[in-house]
């Protein structure tokens, strides 16, 4: 109902409009009651407000914008008016030389359709602002900025850097790809090197992702500095020197007697003592004790229940004001006494400048010592095996041969140890594998026995 309602009161509001309903009783009549309006409310100001006054003059403006590009009453009166001087002279009636005529010697005129089409309305088009933003313009525009700024002060971005210091591509290794396999002095081709021949610029390599990572040093260093295979010393040979032999028996001496002292040490701390076995009167004392003395601990605890309940009763006396004085006054004297005892060394360091010069070369001297030491003990832990697991390296037990097991020749040598159990070790002990220890079968099911029928007939 709503927009038939205000259709009504737009063609109403039309000038030429007749009103074929009779106007009796009507707000504008003499005789009828004027009806009473409420224009507080909002749905009542275009229904009983007369806007034709505004939308003329809006009309009005539209065409004057329209037709003139502007409102008359800004324009000059040189764009509105012109001097009327006469009729044209004849220089002025001969047609320009850059307007096309026809075959009649007239001047060509546009089509009708184009001038249906041709826009006829001097208010410009509105502009496209849509046309002219460009993504990320702000920060574009601060980053040309801040470059503008850098070169000014006549320093380099990193890209351009990178851009400049970038290698020239060389020409001689695309020749030399392009070159016949029966050239007999193209360049020589290793197959079996393990770095690959790449002719492509570093620089797109580098950008595109398909240069390889460059490996770090760190992983070129060995976990350990020992051999792979560490030669035996010459009294291990099968036919030794004497002395040689003995440095080596000494050394094995030295190993044995090292593993005797620790299961001795072993064995010393879990021995029992005599001396701590119960006795007879030490087992009597045990099942007797807290049975004489019960009358006395129960006099004991009684005096120290007493004890308590008085002593929990003590009322803090409260000081007064001059015992407080007094304490800041001692306080102060306190921080005076200090600040005086300070200034007092300070001064009488000056008088101690040798030997406070002599105490720092010493210092500097025992730190240079301290630092060789960290040093030459660092050196010797990379010979050491490292803890890589829960198990500490066991070495393996020394491959020697005594005195009277000595054979003369290869032929009438017995052979020692395992190959396999060595190499095992000589990797544990270079940090490349961790301390193991063979895992143990454990048997989920038992076993059981069971007598043949065959057996029960024998017996």
């Amino acid at each position: 109902m709503a927009p038939i309602r205000r259709l009504k009161r737009v063609a109403a509001s039309q000038p030429g409009f007749l009103n074929l309903k009779s106007n009796s009783g009507a707000a504008g009549s003499p005789g009828g009651r004027r009806k009473r309006l409420n224009k507080n409310k909002k749905k009542n100001w275009n229904k009983y407000s007369d806007i034709n006054d505004v939308e003329g003059f809006l009309a009005d403006v539209r065409l004057q914008e329209r037709t003139t590009g502007g409102l008359l009453s800004e324009k000059s009166d040189e764009s509105l008016f012109f001097l009327d001087a006469g009729p044209p002279k004849k220089a002025q009636l001969r047609v320009a030389p850059e307007e096309k005529k026809g075959r009649n010697g007239k001047a060509s005129r546009p089509l009708r359709i184009d001038l249906i089409l041709q826009h006829d309305s001097l208010i410009p088009p509105p502009k496209d602002v849509l046309a002219y933003q460009l993504p990320n313009a702000k920060k574009l525009r601060r980053i040309a900025q801040k470059a503008e700024q850098l070169a000014a002060k006549g320093v380099v971005p990193r890209r351009q850097k990178r851009l400049l210091n970038r290698q020239p591509l060389d020409g001689t290794a695309k020749k030399a790809a392009l070159e016949a396999n029966n050239n007999p002095e193209r360049a020589y081709y290793d197959i079996w090197n393990q770095e690959s021949k790449d002719t492509s610029d570093p620089w797109y390599l580098q950008q595109t992702g398909k240069k390889r990572v460059k490996r770090p040093v760190r992983m070129n260093e060995k976990p350990s500095v020992l051999p792979a295979v560490e030669v035996i010393a010459p009294g291990g040979s099968y036919n030794p020197d004497f002395f040689s032999h003995q440095a080596l028996l000494q050394v094995a001496h030295g190993v044995e007697v090292k593993k005797q002292k620790e299961e001795d040490k072993i064995v010393k701390q879990l021995a029992v003592n005599r001396e701590h076995f119960p006795t007879e009167e030490t087992v009597f004392r045990e099942q007797v004790e807290g049975l004489v003395e019960e009358e006395h601990e129960d006099d004991a605890a009684n005096e120290e229940e007493e004890g308590v309940a008085v002593g929990a009763i003590v009322v803090a006396v409260k000081k007064t004001e001059r015992q407080r004085k007094k304490e800041r006054a001692e306080k102060i004297k306190e921080q005076r006494r200090q600040a005086h005892r300070v200034r007092s060394d300070k001064r009488q360091q000056l008088f101690q400048l040798r030997s406070i010069k002599t105490s720092i070369k010493q210092q500097e001297e025992d730190t240079k010592e301290k630092q060789i030491k960290r040093k030459r003990n660092q050196e010797a832990q990379k010979a050491q095996p490292r803890r890589l697991g829960k198990l500490k390296f066991q070495p393996q037990d020394m491959e020697i041969q005594l005195s009277d097991e000595l054979a003369g020749s290869l032929r009438q040598l017995k052979p020692e140890g395992s190959v396999l159990k060595d190499r095992f070790k000589s990797l544990q002990k270079r940090n490349l594998i961790e301390p193991r220890e063979r895992a143990k079968f454990k048997r989920r099911l038992k076993l059981k026995y069971v007598e043949k029928r065959a057996f029960r007939e024998i017996t």
